[in-house]
């Protein structure tokens, strides 16, 4: 029967919180003081992979999509969609299957992951917006190749990210959205037309919007505009410092407004390495400086991410106008209201809400946020140090 106490992120009310059987069952006055901040655990609707665990080999297993959710606990991360990449579809399902089973022999990870996230492999193949992903797996959107993930995975794909302007792409977008999938437009040289048309027929989401695109585009009209102007899309942010400029991030989240803004991390399993040159499954070479940006080996193109989600949170709070509180509603709240998990409510701090939670400290120098504690599901599965 966990105990926090800690002053609320939403409010700045100072609480203290007690979990039971897996719920949110009192929020009640403080017995003492501290310096302690209590937001939902955060929910991360894009991760490659972290901390060496990358869900994109070809010999990934449930090991290895367990050991990604145990590390990302220690980064406040209580639900998470392991997100794979652009492959063939014998690799794709073979990750699929991983999932299964990794959340068949552990109920605190089945609880950790709501769904996975399939970014492609229906995606543009130019370059720019095909961005590290293969180009000789890169294939039409195919209705049927959908269900064979679904059989595989049991149900378990949740969002599927794909570039609208594809041959059958609208009627791809229409199924997945009739079986409850959440349609993401992502890696795409789309017609401002084909944008319209994708939300038309169910499209929610756009993936890390602004990155995954032409590095020179027509000022006007493009893709970018189209997806900001409208309001049937939901957007999703890399806010690392890297992918998005401070400018551009706070100009888009003003033009979706908070309520439609998702922050991601849209990490890799270089996550936490130091700097160097490596050999990803995904981009094949890649090099990541001292300033944690992760490029293709030779070029200015970004393959992936290296900061998880809170860092995401920290960065948006310290470089925009968007703040601590809003910054933490997109990553938290948001997220879960698109996904809608069964069970009780995640993002969220209420009695009857899911028992997830992270405390974290800030610090006040450097505006970095620090995990204390990080429970899920009722259950404290990180306590005490730094990552």
């Amino acid at each position: 029967m966990p105990e926090l106490t800690g002053r609320l992120v939403d409010t700045g009310t100072a609480v203290r919180l007690r979990i039971d059987d897996g719920t949110i069952a009192e929020i009640a006055a403080p017995d003492h003081d501290t310096d302690l901040w209590l937001a939902p655990g955060l929910v991360d609707l894009q991760v490659n992979g972290y901390a060496g665990h990358d869900v994109n080999t070809d010999d990934v297993d449930a090991g290895v999509v367990g050991g990604l959710v145990r590390s990302l606990w220690a980064a406040g991360v209580t639900s998470v969609c392991p997100t794979i990449v652009t492959g063939s579809e014998r690799r794709i399902t073979r990750a699929l299957r991983a999932v299964v089973e990794a959340r068949a022999a552990d109920p605190l990870v089945r609880h950790a992951i709501p769904c996975v996230h399939v970014e492609g492999p229906h995606i543009a193949d130019a370059d720019g917006p095909r961005g590290a992903h293969d180009a000789a797996q890169l294939r039409p959107p195919d209705v049927a190749e959908f269900h064979r993930w679904q059989a595989a995975g049991e149900g378990i794909v949740g969002i599927v990210t794909l570039a609208p302007e594809r041959p059958g792409a609208l009627e791809y977008i229409a199924e997945v959205s009739r079986t409850g999938v959440v349609a993401a437009i992502g890696h795409t040289a789309a017609e401002p037309s084909d944008i319209i048309a994708a939300a038309d027929v169910g499209a929610r989401l756009s993936t890390h919007l602004g990155n995954g695109a032409h590095l020179n585009l027509r000022r006007h009209p493009n893709y970018i505009w189209e997806q900001l102007a409208d309001d049937r899309l939901t957007a999703s942010f890399i806010a690392d410092g890297h992918h998005l400029p401070a400018s551009v991030l706070t100009v888009m989240v003003r033009a979706k407004g908070v309520e439609r803004s998702i922050l991601i991390s849209d990490a890799t399993e270089l996550a936490g390495m130091p700097p160097g040159r490596y050999e990803t499954p995904v981009g094949g070479p890649v090099e990541l400086s001292a300033d944690g940006r992760l490029a293709l080996a030779g070029s200015q193109l970004l393959a992936g991410a290296v900061r998880p989600l809170l860092d995401c949170v920290a960065w948006t709070a310290r470089h925009t106008e968007i703040g601590l509180r809003a910054a933490v509603q997109m990553a938290t709240a948001n997220p879960a209201r698109l996904l809608a998990p069964a069970g009780p409510a995640r993002g969220t701090l209420r009695v009857g809400a899911a028992g997830d939670v992270v405390a974290f400290r800030v610090d006040a120098a450097t505006g970095r946020l620090d995990v204390d504690t990080t429970v899920a599901r009722g259950v404290v599965v990180h306590r005490g140090g730094t990552r």
